[in-house]
């Protein structure tokens, strides 16, 4: 049984920041290049981050320089540290593999940047 739970989500100031936290269970993801995606409201899920076995790493241009992605294969959990927030990240946020057929979506975490 495969799962993937998003967590570390919240309502957070412009500036701010969150650090979420994508758990595994069912399956290894140390062979996994892993990716954080998101989805706000009237728009498609877009590719946010990425990073593969061997830590490499990508960003979306809307968040490169202010979110990190990282991964701890012992604790089989990726990690994204949102830092300066802006009202345009609000979105729920999704963990699932980059490459390769995805895994079913898990609910996600809100995101929600406001003053």
């Amino acid at each position: 049984q495969v799962q993937l739970v998003e967590s570390g989500g919240g309502l957070v100031q412009p500036g701010g920041s969150l650090r979420l936290s994508c758990a595994a269970s069912g399956i290894s993801l140390s062979r996994n290049a892993m990716a954080w995606y998101r989805q706000a409201p009237g728009k498609q899920r877009e590719l946010v981050a990425s990073i593969t076995a061997g830590l490499r790493t990508n960003y979306a241009d809307s968040v490169k320089g202010r979110f990190t992605i990282s991964r701890d294969n012992a604790k089989n959990t990726v990690y994204l540290q949102m830092n300066s927030l802006k009202p345009e990240d609000t979105a729920v946020y999704y963990c699932n593999v980059a490459f390769g057929e995805r895994l079913s979506w898990g609910q996600g975490t809100q995101v929600t940047v406001s003053s």
